[in-house]
C-alpha cells in the first residue's frame, strides 16, 4: 500500500456505508522510487494487465529488492489529492478535522459525546478508519449522524484517496464538520495530509504524560491536543504539568484541552473551539 511507512503491499482496503450496510473495495494504487530516481506507480492487483511484473524480472528486481531511501517527494500523489480535498472542503465551508491518536486513547468516545452535545447546533458527519470491524462507525451512527467505515486491512493510516472517497459517499452539507477519525497510530498519519484544517492530537491519562516527546512528529504537527479521561486522574499515574509542558515544548502553538468525556468536564471549551473554527 505504501513503502514510506512499510505498509503491507496486498492490502484490501473497503469503504463501507453504514447506513445501507453496503461495502465496496477501493483499490488503491502503490509507489515505488527507483535507485535512479524513477518513480512507478502500479497497482497490487495480480490479475491485472498493466501490472508492472509483466515488463520482466529486471524491473521486479529493481523495485521489490533494493532498499528505498524515502524522500518527501514520494508523498507528492498523496499531497496533490490533499489540496483537492481542501478544495472541496472550502468551497462548501466544511471544517474538516482529522482525529489521530494512539488506540484506546478515547477518541470514539469523545466524538460520541461531542456530536449529542452539539448535534442541534452543528451538523456532523464523520468518516472512521480502523484496521477492521465497523464497531465505531456503528457507535457513532447510534448518534444519528452520517458515517462512512473505512477498513485499511493492514494499513496503518487514511489517505487522501480514501478521503475523497469517504466524503463522495457521504456527500456532507455545506457549512457543517467532517471528522474524519484515522486509525489509531501516533506514527505514520502524521505523515500523511488528508486536506483537513487541523490535526486534533487525542491523549488519555492512562497513556502517559511522556507521549509528545515519544512522538513529536504527530503534536507537532497538529494544531489541537485534547487530554482524555481527566476523572481517572485520581487512580493514575500522570503528571499533568509535566505532560502540558512536553506538548509545549514540541509545538509551544498547540491549543489544548483537557476534557473528560464520562462527567463532560472540560468539553466546553473543546465546543467553543469548535464553534469558533466551524463560523467562517
Amino acid at each position: 500500500m505504501c513503502v514510506t511507512c512499510g505498509c503491507s503491499e496486498d492490502n484490501d482496503v473497503t469503504l463501507t456505508n453504514v447506513a445501507t450496510g453496503e461495502t465496496q473495495a477501493m483499490k488503491g494504487h502503490h509507489t515505488h522510487t527507483l535507485e535512479d530516481g524513477t518513480v512507478i506507480t502500479h497497482s497490487h492487483d495480480h490479475h491485472s494487465h498493466d501490472h508492472p511484473h509483466d515488463h520482466g524480472p529486471e524491473i521486479h528486481a529493481k523495485m521489490h529488492g533494493t532498499t528505498i531511501t524515502l524522500e518527501e517527494k514520494i508523498l507528492q500523489k498523496n499531497d496533490l489529492m490533499a489540496a483537492q480535498n481542501r478544495g472541496y472542503f472550502k468551497g462548501r465551508n466544511i471544517l474538516a478535522l482529522n482525529l489521530v491518536s494512539s488506540p484506546g486513547s478515547g477518541k470514539t468516545t469523545l466524538l460520541t459525546r461531542t456530536i449529542n452535545d452539539l448535534k442541534d447546533n452543528i451538523k456532523i458527519n464523520v468518516i472512521e478508519g480502523d484496521q477492521e470491524t465497523a464497531n465505531d462507525a456503528q457507535k457513532i451512527k447510534e448518534t444519528g449522524c452520517k458515517v462512512v467505515q473505512i477498513n485499511t486491512g493492514t494499513g496503518c493510516h487514511l489517505e487522501a484517496s480514501m478521503v475523497e472517497k469517504g466524503y463522495t459517499e457521504l456527500n456532507p452539507e455545506p457549512n457543517s464538520i467532517l471528522m474524519i477519525e484515522n486509525v489509531g497510530n501516533l506514527v505514520c498519519p502524521a505523515l500523511f495530509d488528508l486536506g483537513e484544517a487541523a490535526k486534533v492530537a487525542i491523549l488519555s491519562v492512562t497513556e502517559g504524560e511522556d507521549k509528545p516527546i515519544k512522538y513529536p512528529h504527530m503534536f507537532r504537527e497538529s494544531k489541537v491536543m485534547i487530554l482524555t479521561k481527566i476523572d481517572l486522574l485520581p487512580y493514575v499515574q500522570f503528571d499533568v504539568k509535566k505532560c502540558l509542558e512536553y506538548a509545549q515544548q514540541v509545538n509551544p502553538s498547540l491549543t489544548i484541552f483537557q476534557v473528560s468525556s464520562v462527567t463532560g468536564e472540560g468539553l466546553s471549551s473543546w465546543y467553543d473551539w469548535l464553534n469558533n473554527a466551524s463560523v467562517k
